[in-house]
This record gives C-alpha cells, sequence and structure tokens, in this order.
C-alpha cells in the first residue's frame, strides 16, 4: 500500500474515535429522565364547590360553587336553591343535612352513572358543603372557551324552550317527587306566579298522581295512549282536564301534560247529544239500526226490539249486519228467497246501496205484516237502516183501492154515461158506456183532460146544440148551482137525455142516457134547460110545457 493511502486510513480513524469519545462525555454530563408526565400533574388541580352556610342563608362560597347557584333556574332562597339542584342528586338529602347538627359530619354518595359525592362538616355553627365530582377530581379539566360558550347557548336556548312550551312538562324521580319543571307547571302548581321574582316553593308540588308505576314510553319508541287525568283548582268551579304522557328515562321519567279542556267539552257535548237522541228515538215508533265505518251495530232504539223480536242482549253485543240480517232471517222477520245465495248476494246488494242512499223496499212477511226498510248513508262510512212498520197503511189502501174498484165496477154497470169532474174541471172519472157513447176512454189518456176538451168530444159526437156551452159554464161554475138536464141528438142519431149535477165537494156529474131506455132518471125532468138563477122559484104544473105533466116513464104515458 503507498504511503499516502495509510496516512489516509490512520487520520479517518482517529477522527471517528474523537466522536465517539465526544458523545460518551456529553451523556454521562447530561442527567437522565425519566417516562413524560401527564398532563393533570403538570396542571393546577380544579378548584372544589364548596358552601358556607349559615342556617339556610349562604355567606361564602368558592368560585364553583357560586356559578353552580347562577347556573341554578328556580328562584327563592340560598338553601332552596341549593335543595332543587342537589335534591335529585342524592337521596334523602334533606333529611340527612337535618341531622348534620347531631352527626357533625356526613357523607353522601349520589347515584347515576356518574355519582357526585357530597361531604358536610358542621364548624362553629356554620355549615359547610363541600361538592366533589370524582371524574373532575386530580384531572385537571380545561374546557375551550369557545365550547362553552356553545354550551351555554345551548343550554339557554333549551330553558326558554321549555319554560315557552304552553304544556306542563316536569320531571319524577324513583321515588315519585318533582325534581323539575317547567314555567308553566310552576304557575299552574303555584309555586310560582305571573311575577318571575316571586320566591319558588320546594319540594314542588305534584299535581297529578301518576301512580307508583305509570306507563311509560321508552326513548324512540311510540308514545302508549294518554292517560286522562282531572284537576281539582281551588277557586274554581269547573276542573281542569289534561292528556298525561310519561318518558322513561335511565334515573326519572319525564312527563308531559297537554290541555285537554276542548277535547272533554266536546266529548261531553257528543255524549249528551247522543243521549237526547236515544231520547228522542226511544219514542219513535220506527225502528232504528246504524251500523259503523266496520258495519257492526253502533245504535238502536227500543222500536227495532219490538218489530224484529230481536233480543237486547244480541243488540247489545254489537253484531254485524250481516249477522244481523242472518238472525232476522232465521226469526222469518224478512222475505224469504229461493235459496241462500240469491238471498247472500241481495244482502250484499243492500250493503252497498244503503251506502249510498239509493236503498228502499217493501218487505212482505210469511206472518202478513209489511215493513218499509230505509238504507240512509252517515257520516264516516256509517249505515243507518230505518224499519218501519205500514201494515196499517197498506191494509188500508187495499181497501181503498178496493173500494175504488168496487165503486168503478158499479158505475161501469149502469146504462148511463157518466162522467164526473173535479172543481177544477178536470175529468177523474168516466164508466163503459161513457166510453162506448164517445168513442174514447179518458182513464187510457196519459194527460188530463179538462171541461174543454170534453165539450168539444160531446160537440164532434153530436149535432149544432147550445147546451153544451151551457154545460160548460156550469161545470166551471163555483158556488151553489142549480141541477139540470137537456137533450142532444148524436152523429148517428140517436137521441140522449144529458143531465149535470152538482155533487158533494164541488165536483160535477154529467149523465148521458139514450132516449128509449128504461132507467129513471133521478132529476126533475120538467126543467128541460139549465135554471141560470139558483134562486128562481120552481116550476109548478101551470109552468108545464104542453102534453107534459112533470111525470116520466110509465106515469106519463098513463097521464
Amino acid at each position: 500500500m503507498p504511503p499516502n493511502w495509510a496516512f489516509a486510513l490512520i487520520l479517518v480513524a482517529t477522527s471517528v474515535g474523537s466522536a465517539f469519545i465526544a458523545l460518551a462525555l456529553l451523556s454521562a454530563l447530561t442527567p437522565r429522565r425519566g417516562p413524560p408526565r401527564k398532563l393533570a400533574e403538570v396542571e393546577p388541580a380544579m378548584e372544589e364547590a364548596v358552601f358556607l352556610f349559615d342556617d339556610q342563608a349562604l355567606i361564602d362560597a368558592s368560585a364553583p360553587a357560586r356559578a353552580l347557584m347562577e347556573a341554578t333556574p328556580l328562584r327563592g332562597s340560598d338553601w332552596a336553591r341549593l335543595c332543587a339542584f342537589l335534591g335529585p342528586q342524592f337521596e334523602r338529602f334533606e333529611s340527612e343535612m337535618a341531622r348534620l347538627a347531631e352527626r357533625g359530619t356526613i357523607e353522601l354518595k349520589g347515584a347515576g352513572p356518574a355519582p357526585l359525592r357530597l361531604k358536610a362538616e358542621l364548624i362553629s355553627g356554620l355549615a359547610r358543603i363541600t361538592l366533589l365530582d370524582p371524574e373532575a377530581e386530580g384531572q385537571g379539566r380545561m374546557v375551550d372557551a369557545l365550547s362553552l360558550r356553545a354550551m351555554e347557548d345551548e343550554l339557554e336556548g333549551l330553558r326558554e324552550a321549555a319554560d315557552a312550551m304552553p304544556v306542563l312538562a316536569w320531571r319524577q324521580d324513583a321515588r315519585g317527587e318533582v325534581v323539575w319543571a317547567n314555567r308553566a307547571y310552576l304557575l299552574q302548581s303555584g309555586a310560582l306566579t305571573s311575577d318571575a321574582e316571586d320566591p319558588c316553593l320546594w319540594p314542588l308540588p305534584r299535581l297529578f298522581d301518576l301512580g307508583p308505576e305509570p306507563t311509560l314510553a321508552q326513548p324512540g319508541g311510540p308514545l302508549p295512549p294518554a292517560r286522562r287525568m282531572r284537576l281539582d283548582v281551588p277557586g274554581q268551579d269547573k276542573p281542569l282536564w289534561f292528556d298525561c304522557h310519561s318518558l322513561d328515562t335511565a334515573s326519572s321519567a319525564i312527563n308531559f301534560a297537554l290541555p285537554a279542556d276542548a277535547t272533554v267539552r266536546a266529548e261531553t257535548a257528543l255524549r249528551e247529544f247522543v243521549q237526547t237522541l236515544t231520547k228522542t228515538f226511544a219514542h219513535l215508533p220506527i225502528g232504528l239500526a246504524i251500523f259503523d265505518r266496520q258495519r257492526q251495530l253502533a245504535l238502536f232504539n227500543p222500536a227495532l226490539i219490538d218489530l224484529t223480536t230481536l233480543g237486547p242482549d244480541f243488540l247489545s253485543g254489537r253484531p254485524t249486519l250481516f249477522s244481523f240480517l242472518d238472525r232476522l232471517r232465521e226469526a222469518r222477520m224478512i222475505p224469504e228467497p229461493k235459496d241462500y245465495r240469491s238471498w247472500r248476494q241481495q244482502m250484499t246488494e243492500l250493503e252497498k246501496a244503503a251506502s249510498t242512499g239509493h236503498y228502499q223496499e217493501t218487505w212482505t212477511l210469511p206472518s202478513g205484516l209489511t215493513y218499509q226498510v230505509t238504507g240512509r248513508p252517515h257520516p264516516d262510512g256509517a249505515v243507518a237502516l230505518l224499519i218501519e212498520d205500514i201494515s196499517a197503511e197498506v191494509s188500508l189502501t187495499r181497501r181503498f183501492r178496493s173500494d175504488l174498484e168496487l165503486g168503478q165496477a158499479v158505475v161501469d154497470s149502469l146504462p148511463e154515461a157518466i162522467a164526473v169532474f173535479s172543481p177544477a174541471g178536470v175529468l177523474v172519472m168516466s164508466n163503459t158506456a161513457y166510453a162506448r157513447m164517445w168513442g174514447t176512454d179518458p182513464s187510457t189518456t196519459l194527460g188530463e183532460v179538462g171541461a174543454t176538451e170534453s165539450m168539444r168530444l160531446w160537440q164532434a159526437g153530436s149535432l149544432p146544440n147550445p147546451i153544451w156551452a151551457d154545460a160548460r159554464d156550469f161545470i166551471s161554475s163555483i158556488g151553489p148551482r142549480a141541477d139540470w138536464t137537456g137533450e142532444a141528438v148524436l152523429q148517428t142519431g140517436q137521441r140522449i137525455t144529458c143531465r149535470f149535477q152538482a155533487i158533494a165537494g164541488g165536483a160535477t156529474l154529467a149523465g148521458f142516457l139514450p132516449q128509449g131506455s128504461d132507467t129513471v132518471l133521478p132529476l126533475d125532468t120538467r126543467r128541460l134547460r139549465r135554471r141560470r138563477d139558483p134562486l128562481e122559484p120552481e116550476a109548478g104544473p101551470d109552468d108545464c110545457p104542453d102534453g107534459f105533466n112533470g111525470l116520466s116513464g110509465a106515469e106519463g104515458a098513463q097521464a
């Protein structure tokens, strides 16, 4: 190896050795450091919350204690405000503090996942209360100012929202004691008046007795049905009503009471209205059955029991519409169809027609009774069935129709053509002889036939004669009228005797009898023309025309 290379190696070795020696000396002279210390060990511990009371007056307090008192929203004495905060945290807080004079020192441990500790000492007649947070003790917690400001703003907003709620809200602990309430609850309980500066009572009064085990709802779950609670207010005649809800939490229950006075008044008015309707329906002779939206019987009256012979036990059981109709079918209170399938189809159509208001039928029962059944829709999908016994009306109608048919048969059997006009001059009745004589049957005409149309018919079927104008005036006249007769000749050459007679009710009878008939006219045939003046005296024997002595038929021939 050349001499230069050897010299260079010696120089490098010497430099490296000098560096190692320097590092060793530096390490020896520098003191050794232990592991890094925690932040809690280098930062000062947080100040404790200490209260100094002379009876119920706060005479001194640490900064955290004063901040705690200022954060308490309740008004009143210092001791009441402290109790409002510590009462929910420690069980039997007030009872234990009442024994401080006997024991001298009291230590309490709170409940919950992060319990607080309290130490109370009696020193020279003063009560020194120290409040400790085990989680914060020795850790020297530091809170960012902006975060603290945000939390305080949020807390203030929540308090304002809770106090502005129109509903009563309060919190109860496991013992049922009210540990917090909003402004509406305080005002209602009397613990706070409208003046916010008035002192608040503690402990807070309990307005509602929700029972030892109220029905609670889980957070995030559906609310259970509200319980209607009554609150009697001193000095008021009417009680207040609330719908109470409860929400279960880890250590207490949050309750809400919604005003229900309007609902109670509406329910009371509805109940009274239903009672009034029930009393009214009880005196109706028509059977009433109201079925709700599920087609269950919701309301009925006693007349339904009498008409259907269904027992009150069955009707009170709220049967369905089809069960009701099935029972009517079993009791033979409904028209029996040929087969059950067609009957079932008919009942389905009945339900559909009744829901639209188009159902009305007459049931003729095997017992001889006749019912008129009407279906009517009601609000909210309900259906009402009205069952009326019309047997008497049907019997009367049938009897009346039978009498009319009998009277018409008697009139049709007469050889005299008869036409009856109403006081308004409308043809209301005629017989077969009339239709045969004048060639038309008024009963087959759709429209009304008046006196004018009848006069035209008579004039067209006979030779010219002035009696038709007199007949028209006589039929159209109102008031007392004198009956009269006359003669006319038909187009066939048949001579007929015409009579016009006022009958009951202002009606007019017109009779046409072919001469040569054996029928005796009931009128005085001496008056061949109408007497225009009703007050004109009766004609005497001397007033009769030659060859006529006032007799008719066989008597006239003998004379």
